[in-house]
């Protein structure tokens, strides 16, 4: 789920915001009021950040080192943002989407349609989704009718 959020994140520019006093960051001057988006999608493809960025690798968030702080200073990965303007829901995702996804996995095979290929290509707006929409057909994995209820 990390992997998938780190390519394809939910808002692929953060809320824009703007300093109360000049500053400069990395060498750039940025003057007062200037309006700053933060390119979430640039930077989880990051080179220098990420060992072959364009390549699904879900096991790069399985090593145990691997520990992700988002109350502020870490900002590799944020696909809900950072800090104090952190999305609220972030908690409440980490603990039931995988619980989700793992139920639908677990208990229908997913196929696409005859004829059709799978297709990633994204369109970016305010947030970021298939170009075209993904059509996928469930089926049951177990005979019991009950274990669906």
């Amino acid at each position: 789920m990390k992997e998938t959020l780190r390519l394809h994140p939910p808002g692929p520019l953060l809320l824009p915001r703007r300093p109360s006093e000049s500053c400069t960051v990395a060498g750039f001057a940025i003057p007062t009021e200037t309006q700053i988006f933060v390119n979430v999608w640039a930077m989880h493809r990051d080179p220098e950040v990420w060992e072959n960025p364009l390549e699904f690798q879900p096991e790069r968030f399985l090593k145990e080192s691997t520990k992700w702080d988002y109350s502020g200073n870490d900002h590799r990965y944020m696909p809900f943002g950072s800090g104090r303007r952190i999305c609220p829901g972030i908690s409440l995702m980490e603990r039931m989407v995988p619980y989700a996804i793992a139920t639908f996995v677990h208990m229908f095979k997913w196929r696409l349609p005859e004829g059709s290929n799978l297709d990633l290509s994204e369109k970016c707006g305010i947030v970021l989704k298939k170009e075209t929409s993904l059509i996928v057909i469930p089926s049951p994995r177990f005979s019991e009718p009950e274990l669906y209820h």
